[in-house]
């Protein structure tokens, strides 16, 4: 294998690796034994199977990798392996994100003193130790806040405190997560560390970005939709119906939080509302965003994140000179059912024949079990479709969604 050309490939799905290939890469996967699927190590130079979330089992294999292969560049297109690709960035000098960048964007409570003690705009933030922290942080930084897992994803976990008889709930609500563990959506996550923070009003945005070393490029900005009852996010939309000063300021902010963090290439999917005091960011990752996010960003503004993520460390692909202009618009919504258990799921292929639709992603199966919504991984699947601007890509995935039908056990 060419080392300039040998890229090491922490996690992911399938299609990446596919697309690696396809740029004329070599790839060694180390992908974790429950993400495993056999047709990667078929498209992957070679593939290890390990825990690549314990830096004590991956810093060997990785050590091993290089010394055979001497890859040049290390990256992950996930959340649980953003972190030890940084590292392994770290240890061979490899340029890219690293360590330190990836874990403040992993640590909420790190990024939020980090932010603080770089005079960069954010909101107070504390650890939650014990029930009392809860009210103490309430007389000090008043109501509503915010109660959340340090370093969880798609909402999970995280909690509003709208006033003082909300604490002791909250706090239940917290140890029984810490004892339960995540119980959806993925096995790499664990629940440990859980911080409180001043609550963000506001219209939410997304900023979609890639850095060129140290250039922040707003490739998109996606409206979000969210619920009043919970924090999964129920849909996203492009381009933002936002006026110019508005994405000026949301373009702005993404930049400096982007240099303060010290992310300087590739891509980052940061979260923010715009507040009384201007845009704040609620949390940020150097991925592309879920949620179909990609698909959306590609149909919309005719660029591949994914394509950029795996091209750029290799010169493959040219800087983008500005923000570019839209050739479209997008909108993904997800599907909610209502609690009870799935009898049948109907209208699914027939959706994904419509000539406007990007994708169809149903999770749900009969038989299953549908909880209260409460974070992302309850929701039951998700349509992403296109259209010639934002307004009729919205009301479009709006009446396409309402022809899957979940049935229920009971329903008459």
């Amino acid at each position: 294998m060419n080392p300039a050309r040998t890229l090491l490939l922490i996690g992911h799905l399938t299609e990446p690796i596919r697309l690696a290939k396809s740029l004329g890469l070599n790839v060694i996967l180390i992908q974790h034994k429950d993400k495993f699927q056999p047709e990667q190590a078929e498209l992957a130079d070679v593939t290890l199977i390990a825990d690549y979330t314990d830096w004590a089992v991956l810093r060997p294999l990785a050590e091993a990798a290089h010394r055979i292969w001497n890859f040049s560049a290390a990256l992950s297109l996930t959340e649980p392996g953003l972190e030890p690709a940084g590292r392994i960035n770290d240890l061979f000098g490899l340029g890219g994100t690293g360590r330190r960048a990836a874990h403040l964007l992993r640590d909420k409570l790190a990024m939020r003193r980090h932010l603080a003690a770089a005079g960069a705009p954010t909101v107070a933030a504390e650890p939650l130790r014990d029930r009392d922290d809860l009210r103490a942080f309430g007389d000090r930084h008043g109501y509503p806040f915010v109660v959340k897992p340090t370093d969880l994803t798609a909402g999970f976990g995280i909690s509003l405190v709208r006033g003082p008889q909300d604490t002791g709930p909250v706090w239940e609500q917290v140890r029984a997560l810490r004892t339960d563990g995540v119980d959806r959506g993925t096995t790499l996550y664990e629940v440990q560390d859980y911080l409180m923070e001043e609550y963000i009003a506001g219209p939410e945005y997304s900023v979609e970005s890639f850095s060129f070393a140290g250039r922040h490029v707003v490739v998109a900005i996606t409206e979000k939709l969210v619920g009043s009852a919970h924090f999964a996010e129920l849909g996203h939309a492009m381009p933002a119906r936002v006026d110019t000063d508005t994405a000026a300021a949301l373009t702005a902010a993404t930049a400096q939080f982007l240099d303060v963090i010290g992310v300087a290439d590739g891509p980052a999917h940061t979260e923010l509302r715009v507040s009384p005091r201007g845009p704040l960011v609620i949390e940020s990752h150097n991925r592309i965003g879920g949620g179909r996010i990609g698909a959306l960003v590609r149909a919309a503004y005719g660029i591949d994140l994914t394509h950029y993520t795996l091209a750029w460390p290799f010169g493959l692909v040219d800087a983008l000179p500005g923000s570019p202009e839209p050739i479209g618009a997008a909108c993904a919504r997800g599907l909610v059912g209502r609690p009870g258990r799935i009898a049948a799921v109907e209208g699914v292929e027939e959706l994904r024949a419509h000539p406007d639709v990007l994708a169809v992603d149903v999770s749900a199966r009969p038989g299953a079990v549908v909880r209260r919504m409460r974070d992302n991984w309850d929701r039951l699947g998700l349509v992403a479709v296109t259209a010639a601007d934002t307004d009729k890509a919205v009301r479009l995935c709006e009446e396409l969604i309402e022809t899957v039908t979940v049935r229920m056990e009971g329903d008459r």
